[in-house]
């Protein structure tokens, strides 16, 4: 069974009395497009780290290089 969002379907059953079978859906679409935002959000905190690293390491081999005799 496919995830979905029951506060969003509930309301979607109230409202103007949507089919069951689209409120449904559109909450288990909802559901599946938070799922992806949240594995987005994830990767984008990763490369952060993954920057933050990278600029502090060749920050560091510069100051190495030129200031350090």
């Amino acid at each position: 069974m496919a995830v979905m969002m029951s506060k969003l379907y509930a309301a979607l059953r109230q409202a103007n009395g949507v089919p069951d079978p689209d409120a449904r859906a559109a909450a288990e679409e909802a559901a599946e497009m938070h799922a992806d935002t949240t594995d987005i959000k994830g990767t984008l905190r990763l490369h952060g780290w993954i920057l933050t690293f990278n600029t502090a390491m060749l920050i560091a081999i510069l100051a190495r290089l030129f200031l350090v005799h």
